[in-house]
């Protein structure tokens, strides 16, 4: 279980990252997300590919390609982020099976899950910009502009 959520929680930094960096009209590529958030290149490949899919974010090809926001951010609620990311690994998760598991530990969980999932759901990409501004953190200043005469 702390997998998926590790894993979740990369899905939601990589969106963040995205969020901050590019928005729905820049882009910004793979290394460089990997870069600010200390994480492997290769590790996040199938993250990013998982949330190109799901449409949360575009894949845009070429010499300024990397990604965006598939839609604006306001309307990309962190339940969405967690649900499209650890979708796939729900199948043949393994587990305790004793009796302090099923009757305590596993019903304890499962409510405290729903209680996050339930806030997720409050939550979109645009309150967590508005956090990481409001904590002092500066979105990049767009390309200067070039004129010549």
């Amino acid at each position: 279980m702390l997998l998926r959520r590790d894993r979740a929680m990369t899905g939601i930094l990589i969106m963040l990252d995205v969020a901050f960096h590019a928005g729905r009209s820049g882009t910004v590529n793979a290394a460089d997300i990997a870069t600010r958030a200390g994480l492997a290149r290769r590790g996040i490949e199938p993250l990013l590919q998982t949330l190109s899919r799901s449409s949360l974010l575009e894949s845009v090809r070429g010499p300024r390609g990397g990604y965006r926001l598939g839609r604006p951010r306001r309307d990309i609620s962190l339940a969405d982020i967690v649900s499209t990311i650890i979708a796939p690994d729900s199948e043949g998760e393994e587990g305790s099976t004793g009796d302090l598991f099923t009757k305590v530990l596993d019903p304890f969980w499962r409510e405290e899950d729903q209680k996050i999932v339930e806030r997720f759901r409050d939550l979109t990409l645009d309150d967590l910009v508005r956090k990481a501004e409001a904590a002092g953190l500066r979105r990049p200043m767009a390309e200067p502009i070039m004129f010549s005469i």
